[in-house]
């Protein structure tokens, strides 16, 4: 089963997802905000996603901003319409910034699916070592 990853913005929202085996993550696509139910209900569809993780907006401090409270609406809501799936935040604090230092791409819109992808990245890895701890 696959991870998908999202990084929610205002605008655009970009998109990663991972191998079977949950250990790699790629950029996906990035769609306009208004594609994302019509996006979900797609791949969801299409690809055996078992989890969706949303990037979770937090300050540097590690306090809610104004975004924060606007993904965990979201999340409520794509959790409600797609039950069937584990829907789970992941800190995503400087996911963009690191992004965009890249320089991986010129098409500013593919940042946010780059973004994703190191969100999902992140969120793989930690799950890799928990693995592993337990196996210990």
């Amino acid at each position: 089963m696959k991870i998908l990853a999202l990084d929610l913005g205002d605008r655009w929202i970009g998109t990663a997802i991972s191998d079977s085996m949950q250990l790699l993550a790629r950029p996906y696509k990035t769609i306009e905000r208004v594609n994302l139910l019509s996006f979900l209900t797609k791949i969801l569809a299409d690809e055996p996603i078992c989890e969706v993780v949303i990037g979770n907006p937090k300050t540097l401090k590690g306090t809610d901003s104004q975004q924060t409270q606007k993904v965990l609406l979201e999340k409520d809501e794509l959790q409600q319409q797609f039950s069937s799936i584990i829907w789970t935040l992941w800190d995503e604090r400087l996911s963009s910034k690191h992004a965009q230092n890249l320089r991986i791409t010129k098409d500013k819109t593919e940042i946010h699916s780059i973004a994703a992808a190191l969100i999902l990245d992140s969120y793989l890895s930690y799950k890799l070592f928990q693995k592993q701890l337990l196996s210990d």
